[in-house]
């Protein structure tokens, strides 16, 4: 069995009449990435900060690192880190002061300090710029160094909230490749983002807040499979062609203009074979073919009515 980095079973948060978290349960296995992803307002962000200690449910119980939330506060935020939507870096200071002082923060040696220091700074290609200071940091390095001065600590689960908002594609892949290195030394990440993709890419799991409720939890390929509107696309060379396979795949959806037909589809191997020998049989000649498959965004309209995610997964 899957150890659990955190366990939550019933949270509940109201602000007097607004129910804002309904009773959730959440299950995040250690070493992996969880994702939750909803519109404004579904209930994310107090989630987090339940988690993280920083506020108290009204009901329920939660365990992170094994830890109880409500009895042994101070273990658990000894083994988690947070890492906002904001760099928290302090721009007066250099990127290499940045991490010392976290090191004494954390009342770290002299010796062991300067060897995390170093070593971070190694880690996020940080070690030529790490005597500028952060104010003149690109988006990107203010991030890279944001998540490292939370990495001093040695967390064992990070919540990291939105990290790529606002960076560049290049910047935002290095993050991705970061967050992955982190997961294969075992640390457990709580990941929200405004942007579908990155779930996609990073999430081992996923879990979809509405309303203050989950409405859906799997891997993104099963969240994917739960929606409709899988299609295989085929292009013809001539209105003719078009006409004749229309007539054979009844279900189909043509497209005169462009001399297409859409074909409901679950996108599997056996399908398509199946589709194609159809045409075959007929001496229907295809000039091109494409499948396409659901994709979170698709999920996201689905289970909560929103088109994409908003600015803010607050």
């Amino acid at each position: 069995m899957t150890e659990l980095a955190i366990m939550a079973s019933g949270l509940r948060k109201a602000y007097q009449d607004k129910v804002v978290l309904d009773g959730i349960d959440l299950n995040v296995g250690a070493g992996t990435v969880f994702s939750l992803l909803g519109p404004n307002g579904a209930g994310k962000t107090t989630t987090v900060n339940i988690l993280n200690t920083l506020l108290k449910p009204d009901a329920g119980t939660a365990r992170v690192a094994g830890h109880d939330i409500a009895s042994e506060t101070k273990a658990v935020r000894a083994a988690i880190g947070v890492t906002g939507q904001f760099a928290s870096v302090d721009d007066l200071l250099t990127g290499e002061e940045n991490l010392r002082l976290m090191a004494d923060l954390n009342h770290l040696g002299t010796g062991e300090g300067k060897r995390i220091v170093d070593e971070l700074l190694n880690r996020f290609e940080l070690a030529d710029s790490a005597r500028k200071t952060a104010s003149t940091y690109s988006g990107g390095m203010r991030r890279k160094l944001d998540l490292a001065m939370t990495l001093v600590s040695r967390p064992r689960i990070i919540f990291l909230d939105e990290p790529t908002t606002g960076l560049d594609p290049r910047s935002r892949r290095t993050m991705w490749t970061i967050v992955r290195e982190l997961v294969a030394d075992g640390i457990t990440i709580f990941l929200t983002t405004q942007y579908l993709d990155e779930a996609d890419q990073l999430a081992d799991r996923i879990a979809v807040l509405d309303h203050g409720k989950l409405v859906a939890e799997g891997t993104p390929d099963e969240l994917k499979r739960q929606i409709s509107g899988g299609h295989v696309r085929l292009r013809f060379p001539d209105a003719a062609r078009l006409v004749a396979a229309a007539r054979v795949l009844t279900d189909a959806t043509p497209d005169e203009e462009n001399l297409t037909l859409r074909v409901p589809s679950d996108g599997g191997l056996k399908s398509l074979r199946t589709l194609l020998d159809r045409l075959d049989e007929y001496a229907i000649d295809v000039e091109e073919f494409s499948v396409h498959m659901p994709d979170l965004d698709d999920v996201f309209l689905a289970l909560t009515g929103h088109a994409s995610m908003e600015a803010s997964t607050r």
